[in-house]
Parts: C-alpha cells; structure tokens; sequence
C-alpha cells in the first residue's frame, strides 16, 4: 500500500566537488588524475532505493510486510512483524491503530439487481464499503482515475441493498471491507460478487485503476488488471465458517 521510504543515501555534494571536480592543493595531478565529467562519476550516480521501514519503529521491511490502520488518521501504515501484533487484539493503544487481517471471504450466494445496485449511487460497477468507527458511520468508496472517490451512503441503503449478505455481520470496523462488483464478466447483470476482503486490498486495487486508467472506461490495461486483481481475489477467498466472527 502507501509505502513512505526513507530519504536515499548518498553522498552529499559539498562545495569541494561541485561542478567541475576536485579543487585546491588536494586534487590529483599527473597521468592517473581524474577530473571534469568523469570525476563527477561516482556522485552523479543514482544511489540505491532506500528499503521501506516500519512506521512505528524503523525497522527495515521486507517485500511483504503487513499494515496498521491509523484510524485518526484514516491512513494506512507499513509495519514490522513485532510492531503488527502488538495492535492484533481489540482496543490495543486504546483503538488509535488497527492490524490489518489477511481474511478473504465470499459469498457465492451473492445477487445484486440493478434497482439494488442504483440505490447505492456508485457510478461504475465496482465499490468498496467498511465502517469507519472514528465517524461510527458506513463509508463507500469506488476506484476513479483521481483515486479512491468516497460515495455518501445511508444506513437504510447499507441494510436494504448489502445487509443480507452474511459477510455484512462479520465485517471488522477500519480493517476490512466489502468489495462489490456488479457482474462477473460475461455472465450479465444480477451475476454480482460480494467478498470480504482487507482493507489495504482494495487501495491496492485503487491505485492500479489510478495507475493504469485510459480514456473515458478505463482501456484495455486496466480491464485486464481489474480481472487480473478479481482472479487473486476468488483464489484467495473462501467461505464463512462457523468459527468467523467480527
């Protein structure tokens, strides 16, 4: 998700060895000497990526890592293995950050007419829905070219249109959201899917959509990485247990 690396190193360009190489009674002379454009090598080089840290306590991160919500915040935070579980348990730092879970669920029962999907006033066929528990209200959002787009959404609607399906109890307030998609492809409409997924999943999907959106639908790129993200969804999802819970 948002990764805030640290600065990269490097070495700083002082007065010495700027613009035009080493100066004064220390710079090489003779046949070995180095100056002009390729003395200025080693500085004009691009330094290495600087490796993403915890949030908490900077801690080098590996490639995968998991995230805490900041629910004052309402952002996402990179965090190490030992800082995640300490925000594991409910009320952990008195609510301020939350562990993100790696539960995907479904729901094959799922339907979803298009009088039903009007009333969420959600202009394209794909949303994302979860509680904000700072605002103690439902909050929806949609992918958009400029980013995750928030769509007002009354609690009436929320029970009428999604609360029948049996993920709507077991969503967890901040961390987890569910992720509606009008219609499978090629299957047409009433064929919607519906899974719970983390929260950080689906601002991935968002920054894909910002990433690789074309032209007024979208293009080709960002249909085939739609699918491509639905398809690590299904795979990943299975159905609620009797042991889920909030």
């Amino acid at each position: 998700m948002t990764a805030r690396p640290a600065p990269a190193g490097g070495v700083p360009v002082t007065a010495e060895h700027s613009s035009g190489g080493p100066t004064g009674r220390n710079a090489p002379t003779g046949p070995n000497a180095v100056s002009g454009p390729s003395g200025l090598r080693g500085f004009t080089r691009r330094p290495p990526p600087a490796r993403e840290r915890c949030e908490l306590c900077a801690e080098p991160l590996s490639g995968e890592h998991r995230h805490l919500v900041d629910t004052r915040k309402r952002s996402l935070m990179c965090a190490c293995t030992g800082c995640y579980l300490l925000f594991t348990r409910p009320g952990a730092g008195a609510g301020h950050f939350r562990a993100v879970p790696d539960r995907y669920l479904a729901d094959p029962d799922f339907t979803l007419d298009e009088e039903s999907w009007n009333r969420l006033q959600i202009p394209v066929g794909l949303a994302f829905f979860f509680r904000n528990s700072e605002l103690d209200r439902l909050a929806a959002f949609y992918p958009s070219p400029a980013g995750a787009t928030e769509s007002e959404l009354d609690p009436d609607t929320w029970r009428d249109v999604l609360g029948h399906s049996r993920l709507a109890a077991l969503l967890r307030p901040d961390t987890e959201a569910l992720l509606i998609r009008r219609e499978r492809e090629a299957e047409g409409p009433g064929t919607g899917e519906c899974y719970l997924v983390p929260v950080d999943a689906c601002y991935e999907l968002v920054g894909r959509m910002r990433l690789h959106w074309q032209g007024f639908d979208g293009g080709a790129e960002a249909r085939a990485d739609l699918a491509d993200f639905f398809a690590r969804v299904r795979a990943a999802a299975r159905p609620p247990a009797e042991e889920d819970g909030p």
